[in-house]
C-alpha cells in the first residue's frame, strides 16, 4: 500500500477538507501524519491563497516539496485548494515538477487522481491521521455572496453553498464517536446558512439539531457577518447550554469612510449598536474580532476611531492583519493602496499592542472564578484545558499541573472544574479544586 501524506496550509475550512478526502482514499493509501520523518509515495499540498503571506507561504511549501521529489523523497507531488483554484496557469509554468494541479471546490477530481473513485454516499465522512482531538470543525457551507471589495474568497471559492443539515448531522454523529465533544461551526459567512437550501437563515435550526447529537457537550460558533445578524441565534446562545457564550464576528473596521470602501452593507453607528445588543442579549458573551488596518481609505483620523472604539467595545479576542491588495478583487482596481506597508505594519503592532493590555485585563477579572473546562490535551504534566470563553487554535489556554500519580490519558477529551489562579495577557493557570480528582472527573456522555 502506497503511503500518502497532506500538508495542510491555512484556515480551519482547508483542515476539514483534508479529512473529508482522507476518508474518501483512506482505503487504498497509508496515511502519514506532516510531522512523520518516512518518505511518502504520494505528497498533496492544500494550499491557502487569501492574502499575501498567505500566497508565499504556500508557494514555499510547494517548492520545498518539489526538491524533495527531485532528491527522491517523494514519487508523485499534486497540488489542491485556493492558491491553484486561483493561479492553475501561472503555477503550471511556475513549478513543472507538481504531477497535477487541483482547486477548492470539488475534491472529486482529487480523489480520482489517487485512484479511487469518489463516494458521495460517506461525502459527509472523515478521517484524521492523527489522534482525534476533542474539538473538531464542522463546516457548515462552502463559498459566499458577500462582495467586500478587498476580498478574493468569492473568486476562490464561489457562491455561498449550505451543506444540508442532515449530512451536517450524520457528521456530528461521527465526531461524536470518536471522542469529539466540542464542534468548532464555521463557514465564510455562518449566519447565512440555508438561505439557498431552506430559503431562510437556518443557523439557528441547525445549532438546536447539532444540540441534539449524543455526545456534543459544546457548540461554538465562528465567522458571522454583522450585517442583520439573526436574532434566533442569539436566543440559542442566551437560553441553549450546549450552544458557547461566545461569538466570532470579524468587523474589518468601524470607521465610515473604510466601511464603505470595504463595501461591508454595514457603518459605524450599526456596528456599535450591534456589538451592545451582543452583550445585552447574550449576559457574559465573549466576543472575538478580526479587525484591518491600512485598507485604503484608512487616515490616522480613522485609525485613532477604530482605536477609540476598541477601548469602548473591549473585545475580549480579537486578530488583526494588514490590507493586502489582492488582484481581481473590486479593491485591487478600484482603490489605490497607498498606504505604505510601513505603516500599515507600524498600525498593527499598536493596535496589538492595545488588544494585549485589554486581554490581560479580561483575564485578570477571571482570578479567581471555577470555570468548567475541557482537557484537549496533557503535555509534560500539564494539563491544556479551555473553558467555553476559548476557542482552539487562536485564543489562549487555561493550564492546570496534573495531580500526583494521576493518569493523565484519563482526562484527555474530559470536562473538569477549574479554579483560575493566575493571568496573562492570553493563557491562564488553574487548580482541579477537589483533592479527590476521581469525584471532579466527568466524562460528556
Amino acid at each position: 500500500m502506497h503511503s500518502l501524506r497532506v500538508i495542510t496550509l491555512g484556515c480551519s475550512k482547508n483542515s476539514v477538507d483534508t479529512e473529508h478526502l482522507q476518508y474518501q482514499v483512506k482505503g487504498s493509501y497509508e496515511l502519514l501524519t506532516e510531522d512523520d520523518p518516512r518518505d511518502a509515495h504520494t505528497v498533496i499540498v492544500n494550499t491557502c491563497g487569501f492574502i499575501g503571506d498567505a500566497k508565499e507561504e504556500s508557494i514555499n511549501v510547494i517548492l520545498e516539496q518539489a526538491q524533495l521529489k527531485a532528491q527522491g523523497h517523494i514519487q508523485r507531488l499534486l497540488v489542491m485548494g485556493c492558491l491553484s483554484q486561483r493561479y492553475p496557469a501561472e503555477l503550471k509554468k511556475l513549478i513543472p515538477e507538481v504531477d497535477g494541479w487541483f482547486g477548492a471546490r470539488d475534491l472529486a477530481p482529487v480523489v480520482r487522481a489517487l485512484g479511487c473513485e469518489p463516494r458521495k454516499d460517506v461525502s459527509y465522512m472523515r478521517t484524521s491521521a492523527t489522534k482525534r482531538l476533542p474539538y473538531a470543525f464542522l463546516k457548515i457551507s462552502e463559498g459566499c455572496d458577500r462582495r467586500c471589495s478587498y476580498c478574493a474568497i468569492p473568486l476562490i471559492r464561489g457562491r455561498h453553498r449550505s451543506v444540508p443539515m442532515a449530512t451536517l448531522v450524520k457528521e456530528a454523529e461521527q465526531l461524536a464517536a470518536e471522542g469529539v465533544r466540542e464542534l468548532v461551526v464555521i463557514a465564510q459567512d455562518s449566519t447565512w446558512y440555508g438561505l439557498d437550501l431552506y430559503k431562510r437563515r437556518a443557523l439557528a435550526e441547525l445549532l438546536r439539531k447539532l444540540s441534539a447529537v449524543d455526545g456534543i457537550e459544546w457548540i461554538r460558533i465562528h465567522y458571522s457577518y454583522p450585517d442583520a445578524f439573526p436574532e434566533d441565534v442569539l436566543e440559542e446562545m442566551a437560553n441553549n447550554p450546549k450552544v458557547c457564550r461566545y461569538l466570532d464576528i470579524p468587523l474589518q473596521h468601524v470607521a465610515d469612510p473604510v466601511l464603505a470602501a470595504m463595501h461591508r452593507s454595514v457603518d459605524g453607528a450599526r456596528t456599535r449598536a450591534l456589538v451592545k445588543k451582543l452583550r445585552e442579549k447574550v449576559p457574559g458573551v465573549v466576543l472575538r474580532t478580526t479587525m484591518m488596518v491600512g485598507h485604503p481609505g484608512e487616515g490616522r483620523k480613522e485609525f485613532n476611531e477604530l482605536l477609540r472604539f476598541l477601548g469602548e467595545a473591549r473585545f475580549e479576542r480579537l486578530g488583526a492583519f494588514a490590507y493586502s491588495e489582492e488582484e481581481g478583487t473590486w479593491g485591487a482596481s478600484n482603490l489605490p493602496d497607498t498606504i505604505t506597508r510601513r505603516t500599515k505594519l507600524s498600525r498593527l503592532q499598536h493596535l496589538m499592542q492595545f488588544q494585549k493590555d485589554v486581554s490581560l485585563e479580561f483575564n485578570r477579572s477571571r482570578v479567581g472564578s471555577i470555570v468548567k473546562v475541557l482537557v484537549d490535551d496533557v503535555v509534560d504534566g500539564t494539563l491544556i484545558c479551555r473553558s467555553e470563553f476559548e476557542s482552539p487554535e487562536v485564543d489562549g489556554e487555561i493550564l492546570v499541573k496534573l495531580p500526583p500519580k494521576a493518569d493523565a490519558s484519563a482526562y484527555i477529551g474530559k470536562f473538569i472544574d477549574v479554579k483560575i489562579t493566575s493571568a496573562y495577557e492570553y493563557d491562564l493557570l488553574g487548580k482541579i479544586i477537589e483533592a479527590d480528582t476521581r469525584k471532579n472527573l466527568y466524562s460528556a456522555d
